[in-house]
């Protein structure tokens, strides 16, 4: 082999490193998935020609007819993660390196993705719940052979009470099943103390996403009897909005509880006087503290919030006090010009007049 192709092969071998550096073993396996979200018929293309890793492919060979829940599972997720997020430092933004280079080639959120940080908790949180709400969506609206309503329920009731179980109960727990499936990587696969850390965080994490499914299970009835008397109730169990799903991960989010980097026999809490509170299975997990969103980091593809529009008169995260990071904020006009006062002349047409309107818009320094 000559110099030039040992050098080249040398330039390969520490890029790859440097892959595997950014993103410990087992981070690969939940990420690449997420692209699958820009494809619009995910399912034409078939297994091999998509963004998954080889278990991911194993399994979308065996159930290929789950690929439309896939996606929508990946849409819903960064769906929810930027609208729980748009006001904050931290905005969920998809990394635009994504757009640019063939899906499924990077990560979807960039640097986030494997940091370690409460902003890395809520998004695999996020990801595992939207997997979790699709599917059970599509089995209880008869997509599937595999899987429909959730019988479990069928049968039972309080004849005194005056209701019984019917209907289609969705079965969330063939969702929760799929979602750990198809996300969760076992820590034995895995190889280096911090990877071991970063994937049992991760797995906590799939698992605190599918339990706020489960959590915000709520019970539907319809009545029946004469002239709408409700004698007997049919009620069943049905998910919650996955708006409402997002508001409460973000809210465990807000809440959630810093590890030690080190693992022995379980997962602990960095504080040592706190190691005895319990971690429970709802809730977020992080090992390393975020960085500064404040301002623009290249290297960890983080643009800081200088440009970003804020509200003058909110004392929230949305303020520009708190999301400009005490820099000041510029103010512009912008002119607003569009149809109004319409009505209808007989006959036929509308006839409008056009306003204008002045907007103070303010942006970070």
């Amino acid at each position: 082999m000559d110099r030039a192709a040992l050098l080249g092969l040398a330039r390969l071998c520490a890029l790859w490193a440097a892959l595997l550096a950014l993103f410990p073993c087992g981070a690969q396996g939940n990420w690449m998935w997420l692209g699958i979200a820009s494809f619009g018929v995910p399912e034409k293309l078939g297994c091999a020609n998509l963004p998954l890793n080889s278990r991911q492919k194993e399994l979308c060979k065996r159930k290929p007819y789950l690929l439309p829940s896939i996606r929508e599972g990946a849409r819903l997720g960064i769906q929810e993660c930027r609208s729980q997020f748009r006001h904050e430092r931290w905005n969920c933004m998809v990394a635009p390196a994504t757009a640019a280079g063939p899906l499924g080639a990077g990560p979807l959120f960039g640097y986030e993705l494997s940091s370690g940080t409460k902003e890395t908790a809520f998004i695999y949180a996020v990801m595992a719940a939207g997997l979790v709400h699709s599917v059970t969506r599509s089995c209880s609206a008869g997509n599937m052979t595999e899987c429909s309503c959730d019988t479990t329920l069928q049968n039972g009731g309080s004849a005194s009470g005056g209701w019984h179980w019917g209907g289609c109960s969705d079965d969330v727990q063939y969702g929760m099943w799929f979602s750990r499936k198809f996300l969760d990587l076992p820590i034995r696969n895995t190889t280096g103390k911090e990877s071991k850390v970063l994937l049992a965080m991760n797995l906590h994490n799939n698992e605190a996403g599918r339990q706020a499914v489960a959590k915000l299970m709520s019970v539907d009835c319809r009545c029946h009897g004469v002239s709408g008397s409700c004698a007997v109730k049919t009620c069943w169990k049905t998910m919650s909005s996955f708006e409402k799903i997002g508001h409460l991960l973000k809210d465990k989010y807000e809440n959630s509880i810093q590890i030690s980097d080190k693992i022995k026999r379980k997962m602990r809490r960095r504080e040592k006087d706190q190691r005895k509170i319990p971690i429970h299975k709802d809730d977020l997990l992080y090992v390393n503290k975020s960085p500064n969103y404040c301002v623009e980091d290249k290297k960890l593809g983080i643009p800081g919030t200088q440009g970003r529009e804020c509200n003058r008169t909110s004392e929230g995260a949305d303020g520009c006090n708190l999301l400009c990071c005490g820099r000041g904020y510029n103010t512009h006009v912008v002119r607003h010009v569009e149809r109004c006062e319409c009505k209808f002349i007989w006959c036929c047409y509308v006839r409008c007049r056009r306003c204008e309107s002045m907007t103070d818009v303010h942006t970070c320094k």
